[in-house]
């Protein structure tokens, strides 16, 4: 038979462990850098490359230098956590978190980007893009229906001959391939 004293409450134990972790939630930022770190490593180490490249600098050497960066961080953020380092918030921040979140929004916006995503195949990016950047305008709350559909659609031409054309990185044309 357990006895509970005062001083070692059932309750207390596990009110203790939620206080620290709650006082040490950036170590949860910690865990991610060095997931996203060991993620982009993997697959950097494991990148498919020809042996015959140009120069001592290959396509691997930027991925590594930011997975190795992310480890670094995400290792030096936690030391500085558990030593005692919190992250203060902006003393300009307007955000009221008593209030709940805008799910609307949040829906919208997701929305918008899987539209996005499955229909820059078929149509292309200059008309999914236009669709995307429109959609996120709306979702964020603009309701000019005049002139955000054509200064999307102005962005997303700009955007498409910007990456096809200038920096040789193919975008899906769609219908419009003939055309751009």
């Amino acid at each position: 038979m357990t006895t509970s004293t005062p001083e070692t409450a059932p309750g207390e134990h596990r009110n203790r462990r939620r206080a620290w972790l709650r006082e040490h939630s950036e170590l949860g930022v910690c865990v991610m850098l060095l997931a996203l770190g060991a993620l982009v490593l993997t697959d950097a180490l494991t990148m498919d490359v020809e042996i015959a490249q140009r120069g001592p600098i290959g396509p691997k050497t930027v991925p590594v230098a930011v997975g190795i960066g992310l480890l670094a961080v995400a290792v030096i953020l936690a030391v500085d956590v558990l030593r005692g380092g919190r992250g203060e918030a902006e003393g300009g921040e307007d955000i009221d978190l008593s209030e709940p979140a805008d799910w609307r929004t949040v829906l919208l916006l997701a929305g918008v980007f899987l539209g996005a995503a499955v229909l820059i195949e078929p149509l292309g990016f200059p008309i999914a893009g236009a669709l995307l950047f429109w959609g996120a305008a709306y979702a964020l709350g603009s309701r000019h229906l005049d002139r955000d559909p054509l200064i999307a659609a102005g962005l997303s031409l700009f955007t498409y001959v910007v990456f096809n054309n200038l920096l040789g990185v193919p975008l899906p044309g769609g219908p419009l391939m003939g055309v751009l």
